[in-house]
């Protein structure tokens, strides 16, 4: 499978600016509205006084949590052991409040294992064995609009050791790469959503792991899982391509 890597094209996002108010009829517009602030998790250096169209189109949207923080984890608990997702953007989009329905938005995943029947700094050798065999993801969008079905302007279906940044991820010759904290982890990165209509509102990725967890610390034992998650990604309203900074190819 050949990965995604940043688009070498550039976008162009242009920050559309307000006619000029004097000051005392802008001073009584903020004082009836009382809302002339711009959350701090998105502010640019943007003149208070002059508000961009994005910023205020960011304020009056429903973010995901992904796109509010981010960043985006999740915590689930099968068995005693506890599958940690992490998605985030890289350095190639990083502000997630100017991902638009036109060209490609890169994020990295993590996939960590750790054992709750142990103390986190427990030995090593006391915690059982958790392998990664497999990681699909599949994605679709929601519209505005009834233009039409829904996309999938990203999938993913493989063996997990084959894609790991690790050139050399520690095996089992059957149930794949260790995942186990803190010996083990899956990361894959620079992973691109591509372009999608233009009244597309989210884009919501599903990602599934078949894994195996050991029964117990040196047992021969496992028991098969999989692991799921739904990651919804807000997609913002632009007639602009989303902005692709070049980065070396093991930037994350």
């Amino acid at each position: 499978m050949k990965l995604n890597h940043p688009a070498r094209r550039r976008g162009t996002v242009r920050a559309v600016r307000l006619p000029a108010i004097a000051a005392g009829a802008l001073t009584a517009v903020l004082a009836m509205s009382g809302c002339g602030m711009i959350s701090e998790a998105n502010a640019t250096s943007i003149p208070s006084a002059v508000p961009s169209a994005t910023a205020a189109v960011v304020e009056q949207v429903d973010q995901a949590q992904f796109t509010r923080d981010g960043t985006f984890q999740s915590h689930i608990k099968v068995d005693g052991i506890d599958f940690v997702y992490t998605i985030y953007p890289t350095k190639s989009t990083p502000r997630t409040n100017l991902w638009f329905p036109r060209g490609d938005k890169f994020f990295t995943v993590t996939l960590t294992a750790y054992d709750l029947d142990q103390d986190l700094r427990s030995s090593f050798a006391k915690k059982r064995l958790v392998y990664l065999d497999r990681i699909k993801v599949t994605s679709s969008t929601t519209t505005s609009t009834d233009s039409g079905g829904s996309e999938s302007p990203y999938s993913l279906d493989e063996r997990a050791a084959r894609i790991t940044f690790d050139p050399q991820p520690t095996q089992h010759r059957k149930y794949g790469m260790l995942v186990t904290s803190p010996k083990g982890a899956f990361e894959l990165r620079n992973q691109a959503i591509g372009t999608v209509s233009d009244d597309t509102t989210e884009v919501t990725l599903k990602f599934s792991a078949k894994v195996y967890v050991q029964r117990e610390r040196g047992s021969s034992s496992y028991d098969r899982q999989t692991i799921t998650q739904e990651v919804p990604i807000t997609i913002f309203a632009s007639s602009e391509e989303t902005e692709v900074t070049k980065i070396p190819i093991n930037a994350n």
